[in-house]
């Protein structure tokens, strides 16, 4: 008997609407052959803050070409601060400043590597990444530096200077960089077109693109750039808890939106995660992949130390001080395993380096990657007592799937349940297969019964 499709679950015809309008063009294609399924990568965020170095950089590099890239993750992404002329502890690599109070920029106000973390710039970095048949990404901040505004420097090809274009009264909450740029001034697109053409030169194939999602004018500034561009470069969408369903058409301009606000190693963090699927399901496409942020696997908030004293905490970017994850083993496998069903992005927030077997493994489960990569956003089919199950169909399989039975209470949970309720149509006859545990799951008289650990989950395989 058939699964419960997606589309009896959301209308086809509003999802239509808003996957594709009516302009298909030559530049929308070649950004869904970028992410025909969602992307996998590292990012330094979790583990280095806006402070990732030079040689953490490349041993983060060298152990995810060791330890990910034969699962398909491919893209290793610098986040935020690669430009900037920290003050440091003395004698230390560890920064005395939340952002830096200088950052390095060229003669046209382009951001180039920070002379205090990358001496020897990126782009090197960049070319190993590619030498071991990965991709290189980088975090650029929304608009125009302030550095560049107040020199007044010139854009790139044209006539027009920085504070020609430069919108002083939009700026950034938290963080001090840029001023946005006003899309209706003349020369504006050019700064766009000359910053992406010029990470581009870097070696750069993705840009996480911050400050940007309430933005659309300056959304479709980074987009038409990257489509003038002579190198392919997936384009992911930050911050999240802004993110807004009346301008999906906006936002499949890019690979990858974030939905939700940071995401770190805490329950809490789970459920601000359960949320933003349910507001969100059915709105992937092929190129366009709905992000419930990084994984924060592993080593955390390294260049956080408490010997920094105790002020740390609110001085650096991040969140706490330097930990391995505190979600319980039940936590993590609830963690990944709504990735999976929601066909989000997998990036790697850990030190890679240091990762542990246990958190490894999750990441290159070959069926959580396939479920993933199924490339469909789960819905909820079963909603009571805190136990809650999603299912994601299998690509054109009828019949087959993955099921997660999440239990988001404090305590285990023994639960009985009928094929109706876990969304499939009863008489069939199902073979269920627990992912985790790698064995079968018996199933008599058209019922399911099992116990979840307390935050946990039971994920399975049906066929």
């Amino acid at each position: 008997m058939p699964v419960i499709s997606r589309r009896e679950f959301v209308a086809a015809g509003a999802i239509a609407a808003s996957f594709w309008g009516a302009d298909v063009n030559a530049a929308s294609n070649k950004r869904k052959k970028l992410a025909k399924t969602p992307p996998l990568g590292w990012n330094s965020f979790d583990c280095y803050g806006v402070y990732l170095h030079e040689e953490a950089a490349m041993a983060n590099l060298e152990s995810m070409a060791k330890k990910l890239k034969s699962s398909g993750y491919e893209y290793f992404v610098i986040d935020n601060g690669w430009f900037g002329e920290y003050k440091l502890v003395p004698g230390t690599k560890y920064p005395a400043e939340k952002h830096a109070s200088d950052i390095r920029i060229n003669e046209y106000g382009l951001v180039m590597p920070s002379k205090t973390y990358f001496p020897n710039g990126i782009k090197r970095i960049a070319d190993r990444a590619h030498k071991l048949g990965l991709k290189f990404g980088v975090h650029l901040m929304r608009g125009i530096p302030r550095k560049a505004v107040e020199q007044n420097l010139p854009i790139k090809g044209t006539k027009y200077r920085a504070r020609d274009i430069a919108d002083t009264s939009s700026v950034c909450v938290w963080c001090h960089y840029n001023y946005g740029v006003d899309m209706d001034k003349p020369g504006a697109q050019e700064f766009y077109d000359s910053l992406v053409q010029h990470v581009a030169d870097l070696g750069v194939d993705m840009i996480k693109a911050d400050d940007l999602v309430p933005f659309p004018r300056e959304i479709e500034g980074f987009a038409n750039a990257i489509d003038k561009c002579d190198r392919d470069i997936l384009l992911s969408l930050s911050p999240g808890r802004l993110a807004d369903m009346d301008k999906m058409d906006v936002y499949r301009r890019g690979n990858m939106l974030r939905i939700t606000s940071d995401v770190w190693d805490s329950v809490e963090d789970l459920d601000k995660c359960f949320d933003a699927w349910k507001k969100f399901q059915g709105t992937e496409s092929p190129g366009f992949w709905p992000d419930l942020d990084m994984i924060p696997f592993g080593g955390l908030m390294l260049m956080c130390p408490e010997s920094l004293g105790s002020g740390a905490d609110a001085i650096l970017a991040g969140k706490g001080y330097a930990r391995q994850c505190q979600l319980t083993e039940d936590q993590q496998r609830t963690f990944i395993t709504m990735r999976a069903l929601a066909a989000s992005p997998l990036f790697v927030g850990g030190d890679l380096p240091s990762l542990d077997d246990f958190s490894l493994g999750l990441l290159t489960n070959k069926e959580m990657l396939r479920c993933n990569q199924n490339g469909v956003m789960g819905h909820n089919v079963f909603d009571k007592d805190k136990v809650e199950i999603w299912l994601t169909p299998q690509t054109g399989k009828k019949n087959r799937g993955w099921m997660g039975l999440f239990n988001r209470n404090p305590e285990p949970k023994n639960i009985s349940l009928s094929l109706n309720d876990m969304g499939l149509k009863s008489g069939g006859d199902y073979k269920f297969r627990d992912i985790w545990k790698d064995k079968k799951i018996s199933s008599a008289s058209g019922k399911l019964s099992c116990k979840i650990p307390a935050d946990g989950v039971v994920f399975i395989r049906f066929e």
